[in-house]
């Protein structure tokens, strides 16, 4: 083959293949899989594409593999999918070609044959086929150079861009995913017909459009694929709020940094640091609060002050428009934002234990997460400036372990609770409840009343007096 696959993998394409001649059907290995392979990832799926019957295939496939195995059958999409015991899939369709109304990016589709299959396809590099025709097997077929555009390192639709991104503006998406996850570049007449085309890109389903976002953020560098969503100006049709952050403003000499690619850079170092998506997501929307914060004061030029309460108040409504889970992803991303300042904070202060208790109880289990978003935080051209914010970051996470290990404040819940408080004072559910249960907890983690429950009660009955209540 022309492709480098493994034992196990050219196995599976010779029962292909075989399946394939008994049916009296060609067959081909088309798209991802190829792509992969070609440029050395690995894959755990494999589309076949079959002049016919793609659900006869995979019958025929299975049936040859082992009786047992089980066969999904999409009849609405003329699909069928075979999972492996070895965890990789495999999903046969018959060659089509495909037509578009204008208001749907959902195609008629009908037979069709191998080029009409490969016209259809988003981009040159996963048009390409290999054939499993015993004649011929393992032969390329690659009608628009889709190799020459990958030793290029470029994104190319394989038909003019303009009608391949009307058809399905998605695809406008597509293309800043794969360049953002393989470091390509996009064809500049490519790039040029997102930019043309991208209001198209409102026919398209909000789910399916995050479902591309969340790729490009999980991908090795994501600045890359949001720089090109800003400059296509997609990213101003779905997430306004972001781009809200572009841009710098001079007032008598006086610049703040451009908060966009502040943004992205620290998405990156994020992303150096961390596989978790929802961390990633906390980088992005850190400082999205900024714009409607920011103020120019003489004295101080630029600040950007309560952006971190504001920023948690707005994740929920971005969430909300962006089809983000409205759950636990949604609390802790509102989490970070809102504490993301308080490290950062500690660096400039003299360290107190009262000020590392507060922030081990804030920030519990999400702790080690907090500090990486922080870290990560640290930009500035200046080297040194970044090498003395770091050895100081490096200050406040030693003594929040040494807090850590003495007081186990992590997670911790006071030794006095409002079930106590009630009981104690005959009291139901109210105000006064409220401010003494508050007023224990803060006076332990100010450092102003030891930890343990004789002290603690010992506090309340003397903060409920102050309130003009007594034990019952």
């Amino acid at each position: 083959m022309d492709i480098t696959c493994s034992k196990e993998e050219r196995n599976l394409l010779e029962r292909v293949a075989a399946a394939a001649e008994k049916l009296n059907t060609d067959a081909y290995l088309i798209g991802g899989f190829v792509r992969d392979k070609f440029l050395g990832r690995s894959s755990k799926d494999a589309d076949i594409m079959c002049i016919g019957d793609g659900m006869a295939l995979a019958q025929a496939f299975a049936e040859s593999f082992s009786p047992a195995l089980k066969v999904t059958l999409f009849k609405n999409f003329g699909t069928a999918q075979v999972k492996l015991p070895q965890g990789f899939e495999i999903e046969f369709v018959g060659a089509r070609k495909e037509s578009y109304a204008a208001h749907s990016r959902k195609p008629k589709v009908s037979e069709g044959t191998l080029q009409d299959d490969q016209n259809r396809r988003d981009f040159t590099i996963n048009a390409m086929a290999v054939s499993l025709r015993r004649s011929n097997f393992g032969s390329l077929i690659d009608p628009f150079n889709g190799i020459m555009d990958m030793e290029q390192k470029l994104i190319r639709t394989p038909l003019e861009p303009d009608q391949t991104f009307s058809d399905d503006p998605l695809r406008m998406m597509r293309a800043i995913r794969f360049a953002a996850q393989l470091q390509f570049t996009i064809h500049p007449d490519t790039f040029a017909a997102i930019h043309r085309n991208r209001n198209r890109l409102s026919i398209v389903s909000q789910e399916r459009i995050t479902t591309e976002l969340n790729k490009i953020i999980q991908s090795k560098k994501p600045s890359i694929g949001f720089d090109l969503l800003y400059k296509s100006g997609l990213l101003e049709i779905f997430f306004p709020q972001m781009i809200a952050l572009a841009g710098v403003e001079i007032i008598e000499g006086k610049g703040h940094k451009d908060n966009f690619y502040h943004t992205l850079q620290v998405l990156d170092n994020v992303a150096y640091r961390s596989d978790k998506l929802w961390l990633r997501w906390a980088a992005i929307l850190h400082d999205i609060a900024k714009p409607a914060t920011k103020r120019f004061e003489p004295q101080h030029g630029w600040t950007f002050h309560g952006h971190d309460a504001l920023g948690q108040k707005m994740c929920t409504g971005i969430f909300r428009n962006l089809k983000l889970p409205m759950t636990e992803p949604l609390k802790y991303v509102g989490k970070l934002v809102a504490l993301h300042l308080r490290p950062i904070s500690l660096t400039k202060e003299e360290i107190t234990d009262s000020a590392m208790r507060r922030l081990l109880f804030d920030a519990g289990d999400d702790l080690e997460d907090l500090m990486i978003l922080c870290e990560s935080d640290i930009t500035s051209k200046n080297k040194f400036k970044v090498r003395r914010y770091l050895d100081n970051f490096a200050l406040v996470k030693k003594r929040l372990q040494e807090v850590e290990e003495s007081d186990k404040i992590r997670n911790w819940q006071p030794p006095i609770g409002g079930d106590v408080v009630m009981k104690v004072f005959g009291l139901s559910p109210c105000r006064e409840v409220g401010l003494i249960k508050t007023a224990v907890r803060e006076a332990i983690l100010d450092g102003e009343v030891p930890n343990n429950y004789d002290d603690a009660y010992a506090f309340m009955i003397q903060k409920a007096a102050e309130l003009g209540l007594k034990p019952v």
